[in-house]
């Protein structure tokens, strides 16, 4: 595959010559947000809910987007068209912008970025993911801000401890992953999902929809205990839909494989993607 276009505001350009200003707050204070989906056969994925999230981090940081949403899917188009990626994980981040005193909110930068993403494969998810807990609680958690200072911290710590992510906590009341939302299933058989301190992802949402119809769930707050204790454990984002938990720090979870809730959301929803990306030759919106 040839080197990728870039989109850098309004301009098309070669990701290496792509570039900005030491002086945009992106650089000076780490002042942005982004958000990221995936197209399946060159038709983007969830497109709509992403599109409003990330409408809602630019409010809620208070940069301006400087395109509507049918701008923005236009300029979607034109680089999509231009890359010819099938399968891919697009990039939307809004930075700060060129700031005289490196403090100042001035016109923010539009960059889009699109790289090829391998398809899932089922050996990831029986494979399944260990964690470890640490106590952190994210600045504004409802916005995708482009921090995470943390998580890559953490990444010594991580692996010193033999897992592979990390469980934020705060007074023993979990939250999140740094890329990832965290559920539960109870002794009971109730799916639960934490309901504050946290930034609600697309598939989050997705699976609580599936969930509805077929298990009782719950929104509200979980203790590293109650973790423990749990049934089942799992994980989603974009890039790896629903990922089974199998260790949380010490403690192996259920039996150390995908259990049948588990298993049941991940085909649900690899379902659903599937009905909302079919096979399909040019990009399509």
């Amino acid at each position: 595959m040839n080197d990728p276009y870039v989109l850098v505001n309004d301009d098309l350009v070669p990701e290496k010559k792509a570039s900005l200003l030491v002086s945009d707050l992106v650089i000076q204070r780490g002042y942005g947000i982004f958000d990221f989906f995936k197209t399946l056969h060159n038709i983007p994925v969830f497109l709509e809910e992403h599109l409003d999230r990330f409408f809602h981090s630019a409010s809620q940081m208070r940069l301006s987007v400087g395109k509507d949403r049918e701008e923005l899917k236009a300029l979607l188009h034109t680089l999509m068209e231009k890359n010819s990626i099938p399968d891919s994980g697009i990039r939307l981040t809004l930075t700060g912008g060129y700031s005289p005193d490196g403090y100042e909110l001035v016109k923010p930068n539009l960059v889009i970025t699109q790289k090829p993403l391998p398809l899932l494969s089922g050996e990831i998810f029986q494979k399944g993911t260990r964690l470890v807990s640490y106590p952190h609680q994210r600045q504004m958690p409802d916005v995708k801000t482009i921090d995470y200072l943390m998580a890559i911290w953490l990444q010594p710590f991580i692996r010193q401890n033999k897992a592979d992510d990390v469980l934020y906590h705060r007074e023993g009341i979990v939250s999140e992953c740094p890329r990832s939302n965290f559920f539960i299933v109870t002794a009971a058989g109730t799916l639960v999902t934490p309901s504050r301190n946290i930034l609600k992802g697309i598939i989050r949402m997705k699976v609580l929809e599936l969930a509805a119809s077929q298990y009782q769930t719950e929104e509200r707050d979980i203790t590293l205990e109650e973790v423990r204790t749990a049934k089942e454990a799992f994980i989603t984002s974009t890039t790896r839909h629903i990922l089974p938990v199998f260790r949380i720090d010490d403690q192996v979870i259920g039996e150390g494989q995908p259990g049948k809730v588990t298993a049941w959301l991940s085909n649900e929803l690899e379902r659903v993607v599937t009905i909302a990306a079919p096979g399909s030759a040019t990009p399509a919106f």
